[in-house]
């Protein structure tokens, strides 16, 4: 089986494409699926689940089918996990989780959107504080004045409701 992987990292990619798909897919298995015209609320998930899919096998093919990089399979000898990322980003959501009712939508987006922006290695100040304030209109064009959503741009903590 050796000489048909080219890629062994595409395959291994691919192939847990597939199986969160499935896996997804399983879980929302009990949801009511509906018709395209008449959509019930399993039926978004399971397009999701058939897309993902799709890509994971685009992905596995790829990886049977061409050579990977071999600087990057170099680097995959050298695992290494970007771990104030991963730690910046997750600490992000959880302050957005936290924050969005006592200061609402746009300091909590605001302080999520800075905090995850820091863990970019090309992060200057400048730069995040653009990033999120173009994030907090955005989500405010959207949410609030778009679909209507009874989000409050202040919470209680600052004075809003």
């Amino acid at each position: 089986m050796g000489r048909f992987v080219r890629s062994p990292k595409d395959v291994v990619t691919g192939l847990l494409l597939i199986f969160l798909a499935a896996w997804f897919a399983w879980l929302g298995s009990d949801l009511p699926i509906g018709r395209a015209i008449r959509m019930g609320p399993g039926y978004f998930p399971l397009v999701l689940c058939g897309i993902l899919a799709a890509l994971g096998l685009i992905v596995l093919l790829t990886g049977l089918a061409f050579r990977g990089d071999v600087e990057a399979d170099e680097d995959a000898r050298r695992i290494s996990i970007p771990w104030q990322g991963l730690v910046l980003v997750t600490l992000s959501v959880v302050v957005f989780g936290l924050t969005v009712r006592p200061l609402g939508l746009g300091p909590a987006m605001g302080l999520a959107v800075f905090i995850s922006s820091t863990a970019s290695r090309k992060f200057s100040i400048f730069n995040g504080l653009v990033m999120t304030a173009i994030m907090v209109a955005f989500a405010w064009a959207v949410f609030i004045k778009g679909l209507g959503l009874p989000l409050p741009m202040l919470g209680p903590w600052l004075g809003g409701y």
